[in-house]
C-alpha cells in the first residue's frame, strides 16, 4: 500500500492551520486573563503617566513597541514556533511578584511582573525562539515603568547638587553673584531652589528613552545604541544646568517673576529641544567614527 506525498503535505497542512487556531484561541484567553488580572495595575500606570511629569513618555513606550512588532513582523511571524512548557512556570512566577508586591503595597513589583508575564506567555505558546525575536520591543516596555520611589531619591539627590554646582559655576563666570547653600543658589534679589522636577531627572528618563528608540531605528550596530543611551546622562545634567542658569540670570537682570511662571515652562521645552539636537549630534558623531573605523579596517 503507498501514500503519496501529497497526502502527507495536506495532512501537514491541516495540522499546521489546527495548530494555528489553537494559538489564535490560547491567545485570546490569555490575554482576555492578563487583562482582567492586571486592570488596576495598568489603570494605575496610565495614571501616573497622566499625572507625573517625569513618566510622560509612558504613553509613547508600548505605542513604539507596537510599531515595531508591526515592522518587523515578517521576521517573527516566520520563526519557529515550538511551545516550552517552562512558560508555565515563568507566568506562576509573575504571578507570584503581582501578588508580593500587592501585599507590600510596592508598585514597581507589580508593574514588572506584568512584563515578566508576557514573556513567561510568550514562552508558553511559542517557545524560546519567538520570545528571542520579540527581545526587543518586549524589553523596551521597561521604559514605561516608573522606577522604584528608593532608586528614584538616591538619584534625583545627587543631580540636583550636580546641577547646582554647574549653575553657579556658570552664573560666577557671567559675573552674577551668587552663594550657593546644598541645592539653593542665593543672589541679591531671589533665593533658587533647585527642587526634584529640577534635578534633570524628567528629561534623562525622557531622553533615555528617546534615544534607545532612536538608536534602535537607525542604527544596526550595537555599541552605537549604548553609547548613544549613556550620552544621554551628560546631556540631561548639563541642559538642565543651562535651564537653572537662565533662570538665575532672568531673575537677576528682569525680577523674580521672570524667572517663573511661562517663561519658566518654555524653557523646560526649549531645553528639551537642544537636548534632543545634541542627540542627534552624538550619532552623527558616532557614525562617522564608526566609518572611518571601517576605512581604516579595509585598508
Amino acid at each position: 500500500m503507498s501514500v503519496s506525498a501529497g497526502s502527507f503535505s495536506n495532512t501537514e497542512h491541516v495540522e499546521t492551520r489546527l495548530w494555528s487556531r489553537q494559538l489564535v484561541v490560547w491567545s485570546v484567553i490569555l490575554v482576555g486573563l492578563i487583562l482582567l488580572l492586571y486592570a488596576s495595575v495598568i489603570k494605575g500606570l496610565a495614571v501616573q503617566w497622566w499625572t507625573d511629569a517625569d513618566y510622560g513618555h509612558g504613553f509613547f513606550v508600548p505605542l513604539f513597541s507596537i510599531y515595531i512588532l508591526w515592522r518587523e513582523r515578517e521576521r517573527w511571524t516566520k520563526t519557529e514556533i515550538k511551545p516550552n512548557n517552562f512558560g508555565f512556570v515563568v507566568m506562576l512566577g509573575a504571578i507570584g511578584l503581582l501578588l508580593l508586591g500587592s501585599l507590600g503595597a510596592e508598585l514597581f513589583t507589580s508593574r514588572f511582573s506584568l512584563l515578566v508575564l508576557l514573556a513567561g506567555t510568550i514562552l508558553f505558546l511559542a517557545g524560546w525562539k519567538m520570545l528571542r525575536a520579540v527581545s526587543f520591543p518586549l524589553g523596551y516596555l521597561m521604559w514605561m515603568i516608573p522606577i522604584p520611589v528608593i532608586i528614584y531619591n538616591q538619584i534625583t539627590f545627587p543631580l540636583q547638587l550636580i546641577a547646582s554646582r554647574l549653575a553657579t559655576s556658570w552664573l560666577e563666570l557671567a559675573q552674577v553673584p551668587v552663594l550657593r547653600d546644598g541645592n539653593i543658589l542665593i543672589m541679591s534679589n531671589y533665593s533658587l531652589e533647585v527642587v526634584e522636577a529640577c534635578s534633570g531627572i524628567r528629561s534623562l528618563m525622557t531622553l533615555m528613552a528617546l534615544a534607545v528608540a532612536y538608536g534602535y531605528l537607525v542604527s544596526p550596530q550595537r555599541w552605537v545604541r549604548y553609547v548613544l543611551a549613556a550620552f544621554m546622562v551628560p546631556i540631561a545634567i548639563v541642559t538642565n544646568a543651562i535651564r537653572i542658569m537662565g533662570a538665575g540670570l532672568l531673575a537677576r537682570h528682569f525680577g523674580p517673576s521672570a524667572a517663573e511662571g511661562f517663561l519658566h515652562e518654555f524653557s523646560g521645552w526649549a531645553i528639551f529641544l537642544v537636548a534632543l539636537l545634541l542627540m542627534f549630534g552624538g550619532h552623527w558623531t558616532l557614525r562617522h567614527i564608526g566609518e572611518r573605523r571601517r576605512k581604516a579596517a579595509n585598508v
